[in-house]
């Protein structure tokens, strides 16, 4: 990922609660195979296990599931088949890796820059995003008669399910709200056929990685006819992009400060 100092997100929290706030993941790998494409994405959701939520390090591991069907995962069994010649569930050889983008993302119009625009001309059109980008190695579960690959498909389940009906749909079942569906609520013999039909994946993460590009990198006035501009477009996501680079603009100015404060406290 293009990191530029002013974008990038530095705090393993505050990544690790970006993936569990926009689950949908894309998984990208590059397997060499004579049988599929070598490069294939597929988008899934994911659940983020972290053993201590309170570490500022800890990367955490990403659990996932696709279609058996999938020629992904039909590459990924062959590449794991190919690699132990005996068994359909192992690590995959090559590093792997997810992308996250946020909720909102936008196109930002040079009219918006009502400081730069007007003094010089000198602005161009941009987009507004946020992502974060997990590497690491992943396991993956394909052999549908394993007790191994049965365990982690029964518990990636309920936890992805548990983590969306509360996270997601808000299911909570307090403060009048409704309660979460379980998986339990579904036949037990339904849902392990269903089981037979998806492959499991677990990846290790040794990297993450993440930006907010909200346009921290212009003046005040800039923000501010930033903000303002997509106010005025009277649309849900305008509100909440005005309101995601107005937090990120005070972040910055309260770095700013913080920095200068430093500096002359060391005078």
């Amino acid at each position: 990922m293009y990191l530029r100092a002013i974008h990038a997100e530095f705090e393993i929290p505050a990544l690790r609660r970006f993936i569990r706030e926009n689950a949908l993941g894309i998984l990208i790998t590059a397997l060499p195979s004579t049988s599929f494409p070598t490069l294939q994405c597929t988008h899934i959701p994911w659940v983020l296990d972290v053993s201590d939520e309170d570490s500022q390090t800890e990367l955490g591991t990403l659990r996932g599931h696709l279609a058996r069907q999938n020629p992904h995962s039909k590459a990924m069994a062959e590449a794991v088949l190919r690699s132990s010649d005996s068994s359909l569930n192992g690590v995959l050889e090559h590093e792997v890796s997810v992308v996250f983008t946020g909720l909102v993302h936008s196109y930002v119009t040079p009219k918006f820059y009502t400081e730069t625009k007007p003094a010089t001309g000198k602005v161009v059109p941009t987009w507004n995003y946020s992502a974060v980008q997990a590497y690491g190695r992943a396991t993956v579960f394909c052999d549908p008669k394993s007790t191994t690959t049965d365990t982690f498909l029964s518990k990636q389940i309920v936890d992805l399910t548990k983590h969306a009906e509360s996270s997601i749909s808000n299911h909570t079942g307090a403060d009048g709200r409704p309660k979460p569906w379980e998986v339990s609520d579904a036949p037990q013999s339904f849902t392990s056929i269903l089981k037979k039909s998806i492959i499991g994946i677990e990846i290790t993460i040794d990297r993450l990685e993440g930006k907010h590009k909200m346009t921290q990198e212009m003046s005040k006035g800039d923000r501010d006819g930033v903000i303002a501009g997509f106010e005025e477009l009277n649309t849900e996501s305008g509100s909440l992009m005005a309101k995601i680079v107005r937090e990120r603009g005070a972040i910055k100015d309260a770095a700013k400060d913080a920095a200068k404060t430093a500096a002359q406290g060391a005078e």
